[in-house]
């Protein structure tokens, strides 16, 4: 009886056997290459038989719309990461009263898509022992904010996070001036 152990990929998570129909097989392919040699060969060596039971004109159609798609996908991946570099996450100290202070911290989405502001927020109040919260800012984005004077100790823990997630984007502070709205 023989136990058939599937190899998932670390760039696009499919199977290995499937990563040529996704949209980064490039760098899947590269991948598997590094990772397990053997599998490589298995799949893509040179003494691995061709037959299809593809018409070839059909095949061609295949391999050129897959190509456009990869090249699209790349294109697409490009852009985003020239976007990241192009953006800033921003740190706003805002006065309440005379001697009091939020801080509303917006554009972290740029962090990935797969956090969770709540679970962020939370994490910033049990570590600055404040209340913390989500919600929208004027432009319909979500924006995390803290009670109390914490913008230094807010970024010395998102360019850590950042570290962590090989992430490297700007953080930018503004200071909004107290206004008596009392006349």
């Amino acid at each position: 009886m023989m136990i058939h152990n599937t190899i998932y990929c670390g760039i696009c998570t499919l199977p290995v056997e499937f990563c040529e129909f996704g949209k980064t097989f490039k760098k899947c392919k590269l991948w598997l290459e590094d990772t397990n040699p053997e599998k490589f060969n298995n799949l893509y060596g040179s003494n691995v038989n061709n037959t299809s039971s593809l018409s070839s004109e059909k095949e061609n159609q295949i391999s050129s719309s897959l190509a456009k798609m990869q090249l699209k996908e790349e294109r697409k991946q490009e852009r985003e990461a020239e976007n990241l570099k192009n953006s800033k996450i921003l740190i706003k100290r805002i006065p309440r009263t005379k001697h009091k202070h939020i801080v509303a911290i917006s554009n972290l989405e740029i962090l990935g898509s797969d956090i969770d502001m709540k679970k962020i927020a939370k994490s910033f109040a049990s570590k600055f022992a404040t209340g913390s919260s989500v919600s929208k800012n004027a432009e319909k984005k979500d924006e995390i904010v803290i009670q109390g004077d914490v913008a230094e100790e807010v970024e010395e823990y998102l360019t850590a996070l950042m570290k962590e997630k090989g992430i490297e984007v700007k953080i930018e502070h503004v200071t909004e001036r107290f206004t008596n709205k009392k006349k």
